[in-house]
């Protein structure tokens, strides 16, 4: 099959499942794996080159509507009857979800099974762990600087942070996405803060931008050295690679606790 991808999590599931080879096309966007820079470009994920796109005459594209304004590269596929699944995950069971759906789509169903079993299991293991763990830090995760925005109950960093031994500063707001401001996450007085600007390079996002907030040198995180910056790429696309980013926060606020968990075997190989 020829496929295209519209999205960098779709890259990234694609990449999970073995199929990167079978990628003739991908957005602007997507980054990894290594292997696929030097695919032919559709443009960024929310203005796709429907025109360029249907020259390649992928059997299958893999849309999304993981940002808003996507909805119109679906549309332009189903105006142009391009063959297209589109993938909306919301949560660590969500996208489980997808392999499976992705790897029927591209007859792989038995794979994606064992893939989606594997994945699961090592959520469950991150979660028995997480249970062990003497203190459960509060985490305050920054998706945006300015206005401040930072991730709700409804969202899969709620997830990661529970499954690694900690809690979402924000986990009591029924949101995906909430904006907040400075001085409520202030007031908060979260144990860790956690940058990871969406869009943003890590050797883009400046600490003293942060600091520069009235009162937040005085949070006990930052005297502590607790504030941080993570990689936007393992934390804010709705991929396996999630996982990734599970553990490596996991390790850092209980290292004892998650020290000898390791990746699955198909997370390393990709």
């Amino acid at each position: 099959m020829k496929l295209v991808s519209i999205c960098p999590s779709n890259t990234e599931l694609l990449a999970y499942l073995g199929l990167i080879h079978q990628l003739v096309a991908v957005d602007d966007f997507s980054d990894w794996p290594k292997s696929i820079n030097t695919l032919p470009r559709l443009g960024p994920d929310l203005s796709i080159d429907m025109d360029k796109l249907e020259l390649y005459e992928p059997d299958l594209v893999l849309a999304s509507l993981s940002v808003p304004g996507m909805e119109k590269n679906i549309e332009e596929l189903e105006k142009r009857m391009i063959p297209h699944i589109i993938l909306d995950p919301q949560s660590l069971n969500d996208i489980a979800d997808d392999l499976l759906t992705v790897g029927r789509a591209c007859g792989i169903e038995e794979r994606a099974l064992q893939i989606r079993l594997e994945y699961l299991s090592f959520i469950n293991e991150m979660k028995k762990r997480a249970t062990t763990v003497e203190e459960t830090p509060r985490l305050y995760w920054e998706w945006w600087p300015k206005p401040v925005f930072t991730p709700g109950s409804i969202n899969w960093l709620t997830e990661i942070s529970s499954i690694a031994g900690g809690l979402n500063e924000f986990r009591d707001v029924e949101l995906a996405s909430v904006q907040t401001d400075w001085e409520d996450v202030l007031n908060r007085e979260p144990d860790y803060i956690l940058l990871a600007w969406v869009g943003v390079r890590i050797n883009k996002v400046k600490k003293e931008v942060v600091l520069k907030r009235p009162g937040w040198r005085d949070l006990a995180a930052v005297k502590s050295d607790r504030l941080s910056v993570m990689e936007e790429e393992l934390y804010c696309r709705p991929s396996p690679r999630l996982l990734e980013g599970a553990l490596k926060l996991a390790k850092m606020i209980h290292p004892e606790e998650y020290a000898d968990l390791q990746l699955p075997e198909w997370v390393i190989n990709v």
